[in-house]
């Protein structure tokens, strides 16, 4: 796997370098000292990964994120010094197409060898998505209809930005529950969930075991198990399939809404890299339920929805801004 390092700081360059030599089969493809070196670099010599730092001179990571994204897509790994005291940034560079996000490994000491296993565990994390032909489709059962309404979206990488959009585009009346499965390390989905509660007139809270949707209020996944539906009208976590590379899987909630929802639903698939819920979306289709995918246009990665579209499983392709009006429209 060959690997870009995009950093302003010597010491952290060299804590990078030591913690990636433990592996063989990672190749330092390059090393950026600022956000805009990291960008012609990445035209020039696309790596497999990016491990981007935040704060530095010229360019700042998450507009270099954005760009890289925009001229030479590759899988993006934010590395910054105390992720949890530049959240908000980190927030911003996953809305412009960073997948996750690690602490820089401290380059001695006692947490020397603790950073850098995590440093690798987050690499072969993104690498095990790279290689994913998506999951395994379910069996579903069927079930009588209710009155309920529920909204499930799916997003990825550039999905941080996305949901604000779609969220904050929604009016305070919206009535249907709304869940959504994003990839996101545990350790940021509360955050994120406030993040996004600031932006929408609508509640965003993060997704509790046995929590059930309620009409007007949003739930987010917020561990590394998968978010379903545990029956009819509870949601649970599990730990199953384990071999899936995203976790939470996008496919494995779509797959639960067909198996035991029994209301009215409409599936969302938004911006994302590989190709997770595209299955699951298309067994929602089948179902019965309106399915949207984001177009390529106004998607940061055109991976998830492009999938998506590549089975047909979307009943409309739409740019983002107007995916709350035709959410609205599906449920009148």
């Amino acid at each position: 796997m060959k690997i870009g390092i995009v950093n302003d700081v010597p010491l952290a360059v060299e804590a990078l370098r030591r913690a990636l030599a433990a592996r063989p089969d990672f190749e330092i493809a390059w090393v950026a000292h600022d956000g805009q070196q990291a960008i012609d670099y990445c035209a020039a010599r696309t790596p497999d990964v990016v491990l981007m730092d935040l704060v530095m001179p010229v360019i700042d990571g998450v507009q270099a994120s954005r760009t890289i994204m925009a001229r030479s897509p590759c899988a993006i790994l934010v590395v910054t010094v105390d992720v949890g005291a530049n959240a908000w940034r980190v927030y911003e560079a996953m809305g412009a197409g960073a997948l996750d996000a690690v602490d820089t490994p401290a380059l001695a000491g006692a947490d020397a060898r603790r950073g850098a296993a995590a440093l690798i565990a987050k690499i072969d994390q993104i690498g095990a998505r790279l290689a994913s032909s998506g999951a395994v489709a379910a069996p579903f059962m069927s079930a009588s209809r209710s009155d309920a309404r529920l909204v499930a979206i799916g997003a990825s990488a550039g999905g941080p930005s996305a949901l604000a959009t779609l969220l904050g585009a929604l009016p305070k009346n919206f009535a249907p529950a709304t869940v959504i499965v994003q990839h996101v390390d545990r350790a940021f989905a509360e955050g994120m969930a406030q993040w996004l509660n600031a932006q929408s007139a609508l509640p965003v809270r993060v997704a509790r075991e046995g929590d059930r949707p309620v009409p007007g209020e949003v739930l987010l996944a917020a561990t590394n198990d998968h978010l379903h539906f545990a029956d009819a009208t509870r949601l649970g976590y599990t730990a199953h399939p384990e071999q899936l590379p995203y976790r939470p899987s996008v496919d494995v909630f779509f797959q639960s809404v067909t198996e035991r929802w029994t209301g009215r639903a409409a599936g969302v698939l938004l911006t994302g890299m590989g190709r997770d819920g595209a299955i699951g979306l298309k067994a929602m289709r089948a179902k019965g339920y309106h399915t949207i995918a984001q177009d390529q246009a106004t998607s940061a990665v055109y991976g998830m929805p492009k999938a998506a579209a590549a089975l047909n499983a979307a009943v409309s392709i739409l740019p983002l801004p107007r995916i709350a009006d035709a959410l609205a429209t599906v449920f009148d």
